[in-house]
């Protein structure tokens, strides 16, 4: 599904130029669950950003889904990316005038999904994450893991054959953070490829691989010693 090669984001400011990836070689097949690890300010996020096409590499290559990505423009990479790929922010990146069940919706109607088939699938969705009695809560109404839940199913209701989450655990308590990771764990035993990144080790486990990023790039991956029970 993911093939980087050679991959490298560097950003200028003025005479300054900041190398956040140096030549990152990645490659997750599809329906795996990648934790991707390593200190502030190592590259973490960068790649994720660059993984879901929010924004184009300085250098090297990238093909997801088979193609050539790399020098896409923004058009091209919105365009795939509202098809095929959800995301999962540490700040849920709710809107505030919208209610859970219209947030939820709103990556379908982007898609133009038909008003049946949106109702049909939020609240597929919502159930399925217990949140669907909160359907016309706003996000200020919400506790911090019921935010959450509401992110991850507006992540998938428009089935991504991909879920990029960058620290979903970080504004959660430990509780919240478990149920989050349980939740994510049962979309990748139903096929969702997963890439997260996470400074926790107990969460990383959740995965089956471990990638290991030091000063933008890739210095070891590890196989999860304890993989969960997956669905």
């Amino acid at each position: 599904m993911i093939e980087t090669e050679g991959l490298r984001k560097v950003f200028s400011a003025g005479e300054v130029e900041t190398i956040a990836l140096d030549g990152v070689d990645l490659s997750v097949e599809e329906g795996e669950f990648v934790a991707v690890m390593g200190p502030s300010g190592g590259g973490k996020s960068t790649l994720l950003n660059l993984l879901g096409l929010l924004d184009g590499p300085t250098g090297g290559r990238y093909r997801f889904l088979g193609e050539e990505v790399a020098g896409w423009g923004e058009r091209r990479r919105a365009a795939l990316r509202k098809r095929s790929i959800g995301f999962v922010f540490q700040s849920f990146n709710l809107i505030d005038e919208l209610t859970a069940w219209e947030n939820v919706e709103l990556p379908l109607l982007y898609l133009g999904v038909g008003r049946r088939e949106r109702r049909r699938r939020v609240e597929e969705v919502m159930g399925r994450l217990g949140i669907l009695p909160r359907r016309d809560r706003f996000p200020q109404q919400l506790s911090g893991g019921q935010q959450q839940r509401t992110a991850l199913a507006r992540a998938v209701v428009a089935r991504p054959r991909l879920v990029l989450a960058d620290e979903p655990t970080g504004n959660l308590d430990s509780a919240h953070g478990d149920e989050v990771m349980h939740l994510l764990a049962g979309l990748n035993g139903d096929g969702t490829t997963i890439v997260m990144v996470t400074h926790s080790p107990t969460y990383a486990e959740y995965a089956r691989r471990i990638v290991h990023l030091v000063d933008g790039a890739v210095v070891a991956e590890d196989i999860a010693k304890r993989p969960f029970a997956r669905g």
